[in-house]
């Protein structure tokens, strides 16, 4: 989604306007990035649309970790392995 300028709102603005500012993001889905000393701070999302996106997060996680497993299992089949001494080696893990 675009921001648009009237979406950029100082901190200090937002203080006395912050109901409105609600209103606009959960009624017409227009985000606001709140400034502080001119620079982008924090940011009023809609309640549903940040949960959605800790889902996607969780879901690229997800992806991630099974890319992960799909190398590994591709790197044992094809016997790219590496023996525990060297695993401990790299890790630095004292002898035992």
């Amino acid at each position: 989604m675009t921001v648009r300028t009237q979406d950029v709102v100082p901190i200090s603005d937002a203080r006395a306007r912050l109901t409105e500012l609600a209103e606009d993001v959960v009624v017409r889905g227009h985000e606001k990035v709140l400034t502080k000393n001119g620079s982008s701070y924090v940011a009023l999302v809609d309640a549903r649309k940040l949960d959605y996106y800790h889902e996607l997060e969780a879901e690229h996680g997800h992806l991630v970790l099974a890319q992960g497993v799909l190398e590994g299992l591709a790197d044992a089949a094809a016997e790219r392995l590496i023996d525990d001494a060297a695993i401990d080696a790299a890790l630095a893990l004292p002898k035992g």
